[in-house]
């Protein structure tokens, strides 16, 4: 391929990653809502057993609820890696805002968790012990960390995608 190819080609891909942007975003997201909560699932539910996703009844009930955890976070991966082939399809994909959205996704998920399911509404704690602030301040401050790395992620994108137009428009 000459470079007049090459230099259309890579337009062409940069100017589909922009036209789906979005897309990247929401794909990213909903993959790492679905694998942090995959994630808590095994390890906190399953192989440490800390904690069920509802812990105010019964443990039948906790086992219940956790399979319906564990479903809803493969239906939300599934769906991010749908999203995701199909943006690879379209030569769409734009890996650092899709990661932005993945670190985004996780980061509300798990201070979602930690905030409103661990204190406000009580369906269960990280762990059941005397100081579990130490385990809750630890959870959201790596939940507040990869909002951060999502958001920063993202930003860049922003400012690529406002760069990549201030020179389109200085060309035509």
């Amino acid at each position: 391929m000459d470079e007049a190819t090459n230099n259309l080609k890579s337009r062409s891909s940069v100017f589909n990653q922009h036209l789906h942007s979005t897309r990247n975003l929401w794909s990213g997201i909903l993959f790492g809502l679905g694998l942090i909560a995959f994630v808590d699932e095994v390890v906190f539910h399953q192989l440490l057993q800390w904690h069920h996703f509802y812990d105010l009844s019964t443990t039948h009930i906790g086992l219940i609820s956790d399979g319906l955890f564990h479903a809803f976070s493969w239906f939300a991966t599934i769906a991010g890696l749908f999203i995701f082939a199909d943006l690879r399809r379209r030569n769409a994909l734009w890996l650092n805002r899709w990661w932005g959205g993945v670190f985004l996704g996780a980061g509300v998920f798990q201070l979602y968790d930690g905030i409103v399911q661990h204190k406000l509404l009580q369906i269960h704690q990280i762990r059941y012990v005397e100081n579990v602030i130490v385990y809750d301040m630890i959870w959201n401050i790596i939940a507040v960390g990869m909002i951060i790395v999502g958001i920063v992620l993202i930003n860049r994108t922003r400012r690529e995608q406002q760069k990549e137009g201030a020179v389109s428009g200085a060309q035509s």
